[in-house]
């Protein structure tokens, strides 16, 4: 063999050495933090890596008084996104809250335009890692899960499903979408800080309103042009004081959905994850439902072609 032959072959062998490992490093899951401007801010957020190539962006929103990194860890959610290959976003909100419009967080109170930066970093993410259009998500509990669906009332041209948890809406807070969302939903009966029915919502910042999840629920299904009565399921006793009913509407436009889990006895909190307070403040965690393996899969059945 000649000299120079030798060398192609020691340089093609190298080549493969270092695909190789690139290969190693971009299978192993990864938390990297960020900063990202807007409106004259410089805003944080946590970013969750699957160990392959991202197929959805989830962006997850935290709870008032809360952070990226507790959502992270209340939710449990990288160990279901490292199976589906989902891209996570936690960012955090101003004064640990999200304006969603209700007026009395210290974001509201700021007067700081979050649907504009969410909006605005699910696009960074979305072509800094190749993510396709109509594969953006937004999921979030109690503020969040109040910013969640202002997301997709306001930019549902952006967010093709989301996620809410023991959230609603404001009194008040204007719902007109563009476009059908498809809608995963989860309240407790007995949740002692966003009431099942509406009513007050004694939150960080001070006093705010909230809707009914029935009158969430039925926006939704005139905003989607739902036909008929949904469906409804009872889902396994987990003999933990809770049950859970599944109602589902499929027959929406556009190949929409909304499926809404009435949690009977439960709390302020996410199903299936973590007792962040004792009972007596927030309520119970339901075991029956494993909200963020359903809420994965119901984004990776509800994007956009």
């Amino acid at each position: 063999m000649s000299f120079a032959r030798w060398l192609s072959l020691a340089a093609l062998a190298a080549v493969l050495v270092g695909c190789g490992v690139q290969h190693v490093s971009a299978a192993t899951p990864r938390d990297l933090t960020g900063t990202f401007h807007y409106g004259g801010m410089d805003r944080t957020y946590r970013l969750h890596l699957p160990p392959g190539d991202p197929v959805g962006l989830v962006v997850s929103l935290h709870g008032g008084g809360g952070t990226g990194s507790g959502q992270a860890g209340l939710t449990g959610f990288n160990a279901v996104a490292d199976t589906k290959n989902l891209l996570v976003v936690y960012p955090d909100g101003y004064g640990k809250s999200w304006a969603d419009g209700r007026g009395a967080s210290p974001a509201d109170r700021r007067h700081i335009d979050d649907v504009g930066f969410l909006v605005a970093l699910a696009g960074k993410l979305q072509n800094d890692y190749n993510i396709s259009p109509g594969h953006v998500f937004a999921t979030g509990m109690s503020n969040g899960g109040f910013m969640t669906n202002r997301l997709a009332c306001d930019r549902a041209d952006v967010f093709a499903a989301i996620a809410p948890v023991s959230g609603t809406l404001g009194v008040g807070v204007a719902c007109n979408p563009s476009r059908p969302v498809s809608v995963w939903a989860a309240h407790g009966t007995t949740d002692p800080l966003v009431p099942f029915n509406g009513g007050d919502v004694h939150g960080r910042g001070g006093l705010s309103h909230s809707i009914s999840t029935a009158t969430l629920l039925t926006r939704w299904r005139n905003a989607d042009g739902c036909e008929g009565a949904p469906s409804v399921q009872v889902l396994p006793d987990a003999k933990d004081g809770t049950m859970v009913r599944r109602f589902d509407s499929a027959d929406c436009a556009a190949d929409t959905e909304i499926v809404f889990y009435q949690i009977d006895g439960g709390g302020h909190t996410w199903p299936g994850g973590k007792q962040y307070l004792p009972k007596p403040v927030i309520g119970p965690t339901t075991r029956a439902l494993d909200g963020s393996q359903g809420i994965a899969e119901f984004f990776l059945t509800h994007g956009r072609d």
